[in-house]
């Protein structure tokens, strides 16, 4: 296959890039302990995907099995381990778009399905609509013969203890949101991405954040794709999944300055905090964070895993 001139074999070009989420993490309470923890789940969610990819498989498999594999892990904020709403329920979003035909699918606001991003799959490929909402998701979701759970199966104490302490406080600061997402790009030059989550901790009145909503939390196309974690609100405001998929179209530079013109400076200047993954058409990989720490991984086609925690200047652009 031949890439602005450059020769690259099919299984060279592959990538797959991970988050747990950012904005959730400070350094003075990570123990060496609890880095080598989620170190492992991230190498882990890799795997689930880059295994997928390795054999040939497409973008839309790998990122869905790396999503599954991170809502399947109480130690992120999607799936088991989600956060809790004010009215103490956990309520659940997710996002999944294919690049080279701008066919998406997402959910918001649901309670009883075990893994949000594959009804998210299932809405793009089996209905005619690109999100559904709440009861109206869940019936589809069981009409689809996809797994349902009570709703305690996304307990965890970790996550309850947070949304008391949230109660008493209302505005607590470092717990407030966290996601989990994937992109992907395979053998056949094709790209994924896809995103995830329980939302904001004690969030109020039904509200939903940017991860269910294509180009502020998820977003591709035959060039690039980018899956957001963060403040949800500025996300959907600066339409910032598509916006940096745009700047890098219009303005023709690389994926990793267009990131970084969104996330460094337009997300700064409106006061918004968060991160991204994306990866781009030649397999090029960019992980940018404003947050002192963003859950991150990437494995490309030597098979090597790279994962990171707090911000470092090492394996942010590749």
């Amino acid at each position: 296959r031949r890439v602005h001139g450059i020769i690259k074999t099919q299984m060279e070009s592959i990538a797959l890039a991970i988050h747990g989420g950012a904005g959730v993490i400070t350094q003075a309470k990570f123990t060496p302990e609890m880095d080598k923890i989620y170190k492992n789940e991230l190498e882990l969610a890799l795997k689930a995907g880059y295994e997928i990819l390795i054999k040939g498989g497409s973008a839309m498999n790998a990122v869905e099995a790396s999503v599954r594999y991170l809502e399947d892990c109480p130690l992120f904020n999607a799936g088991k381990g989600a956060v809790f709403s004010a009215e103490g329920e956990n309520e659940l979003d997710a996002s999944i778009m294919e690049g080279h035909t701008l066919r998406a699918g997402a959910i918001a606001a649901v309670t009883t399905i075990k893994n949000p991003i594959t009804t998210a799959r299932a809405v793009m490929e089996k209905s005619e609509h690109v999100m559904l909402i709440g009861q109206g998701a869940e019936e589809f979701s069981k009409k689809m013969g996809l797994e349902q759970v009570d709703p305690s199966y996304y307990y965890t104490e970790e996550r309850y203890q947070e949304f008391l302490e949230a109660k008493k406080e209302d505005e607590k600061k470092g717990k407030k949101f966290g996601t989990v997402g994937a992109v992907a790009l395979d053998k056949f030059g094709h790209i994924a991405a896809a995103t995830s989550t329980g939302g904001m901790t004690n969030k109020k009145f039904g509200r939903v954040g940017g991860v269910p909503i294509i180009g502020a939390g998820t977003y591709a196309n035959s060039l690039c794709g980018i899956s957001c974690t963060g403040h949800g609100e500025f996300f959907i405001r600066a339409a910032v999944a598509h916006d940096i998929a745009a700047i890098m179209e219009y303005k023709k530079v690389s994926l990793d300055e267009a990131a970084k013109e969104v996330i460094h400076k337009k997300m700064i200047e409106l006061g918004g905090e968060g991160g991204i993954i994306a990866v781009d058409n030649t397999g090029n990989i960019s992980l940018v964070l404003n947050t002192e720490g963003m859950y991150r991984g990437f494995v490309k086609g030597d098979g090597k895993y790279y994962t990171s925690i707090f911000k470092d200047k090492q394996h942010n652009s590749i």
